[in-house]
């Protein structure tokens, strides 16, 4: 589950602002780094990569190390918490576990209760995490969202319909989880945004689209979000295929307000990568020696 670059490939880390423009900070063809987080100081980025976690300055240099112990290689599904100093993290064992972004030992939340745990959103209040729940690991079962105490114990799960669902994170006012679920149609993988109150309640398809729309990330002032974009007919959330990077307003998710075209898909876009004032937003892109990084 340890993802490498192509030979030919090249992983870029890239910032773009709310108001279009886009900047790339930092480029390797050595180590495929995926979904950045952003500290809570605004001045790095928190990536995995080569099963290990990593900051990176915005301003200036290469990545650093952030050295953990007690946990198994991670992957993709990593988010911080509220207090900036923790970080949970989901490794690929199926466990989900909490460290210090100082480094450390980690400690394991889930219990072996027979599913995989990919844990997505933490709730602004830093009690409960968000997750998706996958049987056995078997990856041709869909996903079930579930919810989690930040500290262990008792599971729950939201009902979002039979279909597969990802990507579950918290407004920043604590009262919705907003995730992509096929629960909207019987097309294999046809992923679609959309939004459910904490408690099970209103369930709430938020645009009809033609393409297979992943992981939407609000800012945290809640007024703009992003998400990704793959090609219609595309099952799951693949690598190594043209995607888009989306930016809307959350009064009005079927109109982007700027789009930027990139080679990637999985590792792209899987976390909340805001800034913290809002203003911007991290993303990472894979572009082979023919591809190149666009925006429209």
């Amino acid at each position: 589950m340890i993802r490498e670059l192509q030979p030919g490939q090249r992983c870029e880390v890239w910032i773009a602002s709310v108001t279009g423009e886009s900047q790339l900070v930092y480029r390797t063809d050595d180590v495929l780094l995926e979904a950045p987080n952003w500290t809570l100081d605004g001045s790095s980025l928190v990536l995995n990569g080569d099963g290990k976690l990593w900051t990176l300055d915005v301003s200036e240099g290469g990545p650093t190390e952030v050295r953990l112990s007690g946990i198994p290689g991670l992957n993709n599904d990593h988010v911080l918490a509220p207090d900036g100093a923790g970080i949970f993290l989901s490794a690929n064992d199926g466990h989900i576990y909490r460290a210090l972004l100082d480094g450390g030992p980690a400690k394991r939340i889930t219990d072996d209760d027979g599913t995989f745990h990919f844990l997505h959103g933490v709730s602004p209040d830093g009690s409960q995490l968000a997750y998706v729940g996958i049987e056995a690991g078997d990856f041709t079962q869909p996903g079930r969202l579930m919810t989690i105490a930040s500290d262990g114990g008792a599971t729950a799960a939201v009902d979002v319909g039979a279909g597969h669902c990802d990507g579950p994170e918290y407004s920043p006012d604590g009262k919705w989880l907003y995730l992509n679920t096929e629960s909207f149609t019987s097309a294999p993988g046809h992923a679609q945004l959309a939004r459910i109150q904490v408690d099970g309640g209103s369930f709430e398809r938020l645009l009809e689209s033609d393409t297979v729309d992943w992981f939407p990330h609000l800012s945290p002032d809640g007024q703009l979000a992003t998400y990704i974009r793959f090609p219609g007919g595309t099952v799951g959330h693949p690598a190594d295929l043209p995607v888009g990077v989306v930016l809307v307003s959350t009064d009005d998710w079927t109109t982007p307000l700027h789009t930027w075209p990139l080679f990637g898909g999985q590792g792209t876009l899987n976390v909340n990568s805001w800034s913290p004032d809002s203003t911007r937003f991290a993303y990472v892109a894979y572009p082979l020696s023919d591809s190149e990084n666009t925006k429209d």
